[in-house]
Parts: C-alpha cells; sequence; structure tokens
C-alpha cells in the first residue's frame, strides 16, 4: 500500500498510486457528489425550429431558376464600377475591421482551447539560508523542476467551451461575409445615385439653354409688338427656377462621389469619374430561385446560426458548472544542497497531487448564470428566426420593386416623347402667334419634370436590381467551413 500524506491545500499526494487508478477513484467519488445537482438541471433536447414554413416560392417570382449571381456587379456592364469594387474588395476599412475581429475570434478559440491541454512550467531557483542563534548554520539549496497542472474534462465542460469559441469564430467569418455584402452594395449604390444626378445635371443644362433659347424668341417677339414685359417676366422667371434646380444636383453628385472614397478607403481627390448617366448602364436580370436556399446563401442568416449553436454551447457550459472539477498536479526535477550533487539520481523529486472540487452553495450564482444563459439562447433563437423572416421579405420587395419600375419607366418614356413633342408644337405655334405664352411655359415645365422623372425612375429600377442581388445574399461562392466538433 502506497504511503498517502494530505497537503495544505487539502489535496492528497502520493508517490506510488498510478495516476490513472487516482482519476478514476476521483471521478467516482465526484459523481456521488455531483448527482444532486444534475439531476435538478438535466440538459433538455433543443433545436432551432421556425414557427413557420417556408414558402415554396417567392410570391412575386415567375421563375424557381437557381440565380446567378457570379460578380453580380458586373452585370451593369461598367467598367469605372467593376474597378471601384476591385478596390474595395482589398482597401474598404469596414472589411477590414470585421476581418480583425475574426482574428480576434480565432485568438479567443485558441486560447478556451488551451483548458483541454496540460499546463507545463519550467522553474530554477538558487538559495543560500542562515539560520540565527549561536549555531549558526549556513545552508544552500539548489532547484530544477517542472511543475504540471491539468483539468480532467470528466463532464465535457471545456470542450463545450471550446464549441462555444469555434461557433463564435464561425459566426464571425459570415459577419465579415455580411459586411462584405454591404459595402458592395454600398459601391454600386452610390456609383448609380453618382450618374443618375450627372445625367440629371446634363439634362438640367439641357433645359436651361432651351428655356433661354425660348426666351430670345420672347424678345424677338417684344421687338416686333407681339409680346409683353409680362412673357418675358415669366419665361425669364421659368429660366432662374432651371437654373437654380442645377447646384443641388451638382452637391448630390459629389456627395456620392465622396461616399465612394469613404468606401474604397481613399480621398476624394482619388476618385475621378467619367460616367454621365445611368441610361447607358445595362439594367441586369436575375432569378430569385427557391427560398429554402437563403438559409444557405445568405451570411447574416448563416451568421446568426452559429451565434444560436454557440448559445447552446453555452447552456451546456453553464449546467455542467454545477458538477464537481478534478485537478492534477505533478511536479518533477531535482533538488540539492550541492550544486555539484544537483543532477545526480539521489536528488530527483518529485510529487504527484489530485484535488476534487464540488459547489455546494453560491447563493443561487450558477442557476443565475444558467438561467441567463438560457434567455440568452432564446434571444438568439428569436434573432434567428427574424433574420430568415426579413430576408424573404427582403428578396419579396426587391422583386416587386424590379418589376413595378419596369412598368413605370415604360410609361414614363411615352410621357416624356409626348411632352416632347408638345413642346415642339407649342413653340411652333407660339412663333404662329396662334397660342398665348402660358401654354408654352405649361409644356415647357412638363417636358423638364417629365425627363427628370425618367432619369429617376431609371436610377430606381437599377438599385432594385442591386437591392435583389444584396437580398439573395451576393456572390460569396462557399459556405465558411463549419468548425469542427470538438
Amino acid at each position: 500500500m502506497a504511503s498517502r500524506s494530505m497537503g495544505e491545500d487539502g489535496s492528497w499526494s502520493t508517490a506510488r498510486l498510478p495516476q490513472a487508478r487516482l482519476v478514476r477513484a476521483l471521478t467516482v467519488a465526484a459523481w456521488g457528489v455531483g448527482l444532486m445537482h444534475v439531476s435538478g438541471c438535466a440538459e433538455t433536447e433543443f433545436g432551432p425550429r421556425l414557427a413557420f414554413a417556408i414558402p415554396q416560392k417567392f410570391e412575386s417570382a415567375t421563375t424557381v431558376k437557381a440565380p446567378n449571381v457570379s460578380r453580380w456587379w458586373t452585370r451593369f456592364q461598367s467598367a469605372e464600377l467593376n474597378g471601384l469594387m476591385d478596390v474595395a474588395n482589398i482597401e474598404n476599412l469596414d472589411i477590414a475591421a470585421a476581418v480583425a475581429q475574426l482574428k480576434q475570434a480565432d485568438a479567443q478559440a485558441q486560447i478556451t482551447g488551451a483548458a483541454l491541454w496540460p499546463a507545463l512550467a519550467y522553474s530554477e531557483s538558487s538559495q543560500r539560508l542562515r539560520s540565527s542563534g549561536s549555531t549558526a548554520a549556513e545552508r544552500n539549496s539548489f532547484n530544477k523542476v517542472i511543475n504540471a497542472s491539468y483539468i480532467v474534462d470528466v463532464w465535457g465542460q471545456n470542450r463545450d467551451a471550446l464549441e462555444v469559441a469555434l461557433r463564435t469564430a464561425s459566426a464571425s467569418a459570415y459577419q465579415v461575409e455580411v459586411v462584405r455584402l454591404a459595402t458592395r452594395a454600398s459601391v454600386v449604390d452610390n456609383f448609380l445615385i453618382y450618374a443618375a444626378n450627372r445625367e440629371r445635371t446634363t439634362v438640367a443644362t439641357e433645359n436651361l439653354r432651351n428655356a433661354e433659347r425660348l426666351l430670345g424668341v420672347i424678345r424677338q417677339r417684344q421687338a416686333v409688338g407681339t409680346a409683353s414685359e409680362l412673357d418675358i417676366a415669366q419665361q425669364q422667371s421659368l429660366v432662374e427656377i432651371q437654373r437654380a434646380s442645377i447646384p443641388p444636383l451638382r452637391q448630390a453628385t459629389e456627395a456620392a462621389r465622396t461616399a465612394l472614397a469613404i468606401l474604397i478607403g481613399k480621398p476624394v481627390q482619388a476618385v475621378q469619374l467619367t460616367t454621365r448617366g445611368v441610361r447607358r448602364l445595362r439594367l441586369p436580370t436575375v432569378a430569385p430561385g427557391l427560398p429554402t436556399t437563403l438559409l444557405v446563401r445568405r451570411p447574416d442568416i448563416r451568421s446568426a446560426e452559429q451565434n444560436l449553436a454557440a448559445a447552446d454551447a453555452n447552456v451546456a457550459v453553464a449546467r455542467k458548472a454545477f458538477l464537481p472539477s478534478i485537478q492534477l498536479t505533478g511536479q518533477a526535477g531535482f533538488q540539492s544542497s550541492v550544486l555539484s550533487a544537483l543532477l545526480r539520481p539521489e536528488s530527483f523529486i518529485y510529487a504527484v497531487a489530485a484535488g476534487v472540487t464540488q459547489p455546494i452553495f453560491e447563493g443561487g450564482r450558477l442557476r443565475g448564470q444558467l438561467a441567463l444563459n438560457e434567455a440568452q439562447r432564446q434571444q438568439l433563437l428569436e434573432s434567428y428566426r427574424k433574420s430568415i423572416v426579413s430576408a424573404l421579405t427582403d428578396v419579396e420587395n426587391a422583386l416587386v420593386a424590379v418589376r413595378e419600375n419596369a412598368a413605370r419607366e415604360t410609361a414614363q418614356r411615352v410621357a416624356v416623347l409626348a411632352a416632347r413633342r408638345a413642346l415642339d408644337l407649342s413653340e411652333e405655334r407660339l412663333r404662329q402667334g396662334t397660342i398665348d405664352l402660358t401654354t408654352l411655359l405649361n409644356t415647357q415645365n412638363t417636358l423638364f419634370q417629365a425627363e427628370d422623372t425618367l432619369i429617376q425612375i431609371r436610377l430606381a429600377r437599377l438599385q432594385a436590381a442591386a437591392s435583389l442581388y444584396q437580398a439573395l445574399g451576393g456572390d460569396w461562392e462557399e459556405p465558411v467551413a463549419a468548425p469542427p466538433v470538438p
């Protein structure tokens, strides 16, 4: 029978009892002590069940063909937009921050996983002691020791904690794709706004020249006595109104250019664009596919799913905190009072110790932590459900916007052609003196507003197409690999 002694920390130490037998004995004892707590917090089955059925197809979709969204921004056929996107993918500061957060989550997983391994430390000391008294003596002490400690993960608590960290890191990886998708959508949106306002400025400038030309016609009529000062004042008012509409358009154009500079992480001086309008851009089309594909295509849904899995593992960690923990410690090395004899066999020392810690009373802290983790899991479950509902709604809204803006643009093109024809006829009859100036002014206003509205509708249609690509999850090619089971 090996001799054992109680240490100062209350643990038993032995020199001969095999470690495996000691662990088994302590494990059996810990089971007996912890059963009363385990019975009060038995784990119940949990799954991220939805409270609704996923629709068979999108209500506003005309086909269930799988979407083709590879490099979707290139479908607008703008070399400048493609160049901006290439820079944004590398230089965008929000993406860089998201990547840094992912690295933090990976590092945290590494820290958490370290608990599954024993900790080793080496220590070396040299000491010279002198005792007091009439028979004072001096002695030396030399030590070279390796210390080891290990928490036996009997219940899998450390493995559950590692799973929490891995799931959190996986959620961060999906969040990088969320930020990347939002960045790409913002680049496209601001580029379209810039192009639309450039075109609106061009049209407004042309309308200003037309208004000034008609003002010259009215002045010619005044010279021959067929127009009054009131006619000139009215046309002059229209000219100035049209002139005043141009600066806000130029300001909106520059604001979009500034926003693009922020998105590519460069000063505004680095963004010099030659795009002049949205009517030159190609209108892309995409099939939405099946609603169920959003569950794997949308990075925000995948991120919410991983956060939910992490919360579920957190609940398991909180449950297992009620169980006893077993810690093994060991020490081996050399100790001698003579340096020359330090590394001899007779100077070898070692000690093995094991301890069991069982929570008995902590004022409800552990049960409160369990209740907190369960409530957090429920919150993330509702967030996961909401992300799915939001994704389905985003696609439906984008499909409706694509359809209705297409119909609206068709009708507005007819309105612009009619307004332009009406202005040509009004100008001709004004020269003939068969209509009054009020009719001409109304016709001018109608054409100016119709042309400006047509550009805005074209912008809305292109933005709706971009929103549909974004709602479908963008073009990230492969889902992030699920974390391995610890």
